[in-house]
């Protein structure tokens, strides 16, 4: 009866399985969104400065790192496909206009692979018979490049607006404030919020890199709090020099 019963993986709803093929982009775009953001907040409350000044320095740089972050993923993405589908036109164009030297390549390809006599007579007859399988055969085998099946345009979406998400967390608390009162430290508060995103993106992140949990959440962390530090002293040394 076993053999009704469906992988779970399968049954994965197309939202989630859709997150779950830009989950690389979400964890960086949160990093660098938690990261830069808490180290702004850390800066400005080491020079003492006031909540209103923080919440304004804090969006300013959410916006402008997080547009800048994502446009330079978008353009990266985009010059990447733009390169793999020139090479690949250019193939074609040798395919085309060159077969027995592009022939020569793949038997090359394959005796290397450790196929000899009929068989790899047949492989090499088997790829060429295909123009497109042959294509494919070349862009991987000679020029090791794979198409990035994932669109530009989202890349650049999903880490801005991960980079906003979550580096809106050292700020929550300031603009609560501002918008009513916060019973509570704000800058107390600001680093246990933004403690608690750095180890959800590091626990995130562990699923790509497909390392130990702990390891994973104590990085992240430990990359934040070092961030925060060294803004929050140069904050503080900066308020005293000029003071």
């Amino acid at each position: 009866m076993h053999h009704h019963e469906e992988p779970h993986a399968q049954q994965e709803h197309p939202l989630l399985s859709r997150f779950r093929n830009y989950l690389g982009e979400f964890v960086y775009g949160g990093i660098d969104g938690s990261v830069t953001t808490f180290a702004v907040v850390s800066g400005a409350v080491g020079a003492g400065l006031d909540s209103s000044i923080i919440i304004i320095l804090g969006f300013a740089n959410l916006f402008a790192d997080g547009f800048s972050m994502s446009v330079g993923a978008y353009l990266s993405k985009k010059s990447e496909r733009d390169n793999f589908r020139r090479h690949r036109a250019q193939e074609y164009w040798e395919v085309d206009n060159i077969p027995d030297k592009e022939e020569e390549e793949i038997r090359e390809i394959f005796r290397g692979k450790g196929f000899e006599g009929a068989l790899l007579e047949q492989v090499v007859q088997v790829i060429t018979a295909d123009r497109d399988r042959w294509v494919e055969v070349m862009m991987k085998e000679e020029l090791e490049m794979i198409e990035e099946v994932k669109a530009p345009i989202a890349i650049g979406a999903v880490t801005f607006a991960s980079f906003l998400t979550v580096g809106f967390i050292p700020l929550l608390v300031y603009v609560w404030d501002y918008l009513g009162s916060f019973p509570g430290d704000l800058f107390i508060w600001s680093s246990i919020l933004t403690s608690l995103a750095f180890v959800f993106i590091g626990f995130l992140k562990t699923y790509i890199t497909e390392t130990s949990r702990i390891v994973g959440m104590l990085e992240t962390f430990t990359l934040g709090a070092i961030a925060a530090g060294v803004s929050y002293f140069v904050g503080d040394f900066l308020q005293k020099l000029l003071s």
